[in-house]
């Protein structure tokens, strides 16, 4: 009884939240009828520095649509919500997922995802992870195009988390992430040296899980809420001179992913899972500045003037808690900036899977929309996840590419040891 109590607090301080972000929006100018109507028919998306971070690295979740914050937990639960870790039934897992980057134009691009996890003997379970994005082999030349050097540009991201149980039904996570961004390798620009942008981030998490809910029929069913603020940590910033128009520091991709999902055991070899996730980052989104007759871009104090939204250059916590009213085009535009996944997911006797999903992305603020297709097989003491995008509206760097995840499972590894021993 006390537990209900607990997280019914727990859902009317999220409603609380819920109606306190709507009335910011709601309060924001009100903008005459014509100009809201221009802003909102305006393409306005929103940048951050080292967006590799919040691509989807498992083939698994890249099969349903993006969508894992609420899913049943894996070695992958680090990038989707380090809460779902309390829950793994493994003691031990390794992952090891490969994605090719824009293949259809580039061989060399490409993600490679490390993860890991040990489930101690209270109620936690540790976990780390390596992110490592390779871009390719890139030749700089300077502004008359002469060849001033070759580099290899990358982005690499290691995460150390940690999930708890809270009770039987609830559990917390976070994780901290070191993130080097070396896009430049140092190359001079307008006579001053870039370097590798860094930074240090934090994930907070947090999962309600139901097991055993007894349906009609006899059937079981196990339902789960998932949210996780991601990145949550100091801007990024290439080189220390205003003359390479580099200095400016950028926000990392602080997101808020907000899901929910339902398994169904149809009976003891069948079982299906379906599940919805909403993200929206959490940074300023792009103001609209007023320009003169040229197109250019009016000053004033050496400030660009801005005609409508607020001024992006704010620190970390103004930026994320400005971030739900800051839209030049209003609350139509905060809701515009709202993504959306969702994801289906049949297994057969825990041997075989097939997936499909679909995400969205409004086309004002990407367009990212696409299908996914997946499969997945479970053998002794491996795993092997595939995934397949098809893009619905514009080209994407994923589109005709195959990525796959192998998992090992340890403790399939000890019980066969054991079997093997016992036959001695």
């Amino acid at each position: 009884m006390n537990k209900l109590k607990i997280w019914s607090k727990i859902v009317a301080l999220t409603a609380i939240v819920f109606v306190f972000a709507n009335g910011l929006l709601s309060a924001q100018i009100n903008y005459n009828a014509i100009a809201g109507q221009q802003l909102n028919n305006q393409l306005n998306t929103i940048t951050t520095a080292v967006p590799f971070l919040i691509i989807t690295p498992d083939s698994r979740a890249g099969g349903m649509g993006d969508a894992g914050v609420a899913s049943t937990p894996d070695v992958n639960s680090i990038h989707w919500n380090p809460s779902k870790l309390a829950f793994v039934d493994k003691k031990m897992g390794i992952g090891v997922s490969y994605t090719p980057w824009l293949r259809a134009l580039v061989p060399d691009i490409n993600l490679a995802y490390l993860s890991y996890y040990y489930k101690t003997k209270k109620r936690g379970t540790i976990g780390a992870s390596l992110r490592y994005f390779s871009l390719g082999d890139i030749t700089f030349t300077d502004a008359n195009g002469t060849v001033i050097g070759n580099f290899r540009p990358n982005e690499f991201a290691v995460d150390v988390a940690y999930g708890i149980k809270l009770g039987k039904t609830l559990s917390a996570g976070g994780a901290v992430r070191y993130i080097n961004s070396n896009l430049t390798g140092g190359t001079v620009v307008d006579g001053a040296p870039t370097r590798a942008g860094r930074a240090v981030a934090v994930d907070v998490s947090a999962l309600w899980r139901k097991d055993k809910i007894k349906l009609a029929g006899g059937k079981k069913a196990i339902t789960a809420i998932g949210l996780n603020i991601s990145n949550i940590g100091s801007k990024v910033s290439y080189s220390d001179r205003a003359s390479t128009g580099l200095t400016s520091s950028n926000f990392l991709p602080i997101n808020m992913r907000l899901g929910a999902s339902f398994t169904c055991q149809l009976d003891d070899y069948n079982s299906i899972s379906i599940e919805c996730d909403a993200n929206k980052l959490l940074v300023p989104t792009p103001p609209v500045y007023e320009r003169n007759s040229a197109g250019g871009v009016v000053y004033s104090a050496g400030q660009p003037v801005i005609l409508y939204g607020k001024d992006p250059n704010r620190g970390v916590t103004e930026g994320m808690l400005g971030s739900f009213n800051d839209a030049p085009g209003g609350s139509k535009e905060e809701l515009r900036e709202i993504n959306y996944a969702t994801g289906l997911e049949y297994w057969y006797n825990k041997l075989f899977a097939v997936r499909a999903g679909f995400f969205y992305e409004n086309p004002y603020k990407g367009n990212r929309q696409f299908f996914t297709l997946g499969a997945g097989v479970r053998y002794n003491v491996f795993g092997l996840d595939f995934a397949y995008l098809i893009p619905t509206q514009q080209r994407n760097p994923l589109e005709n590419t195959l990525r796959f995840t192998l998992t090992f499972d340890f403790d399939a590894f000890k019980a066969q040891n054991d079997e093997k021993a016992d036959a001695k």
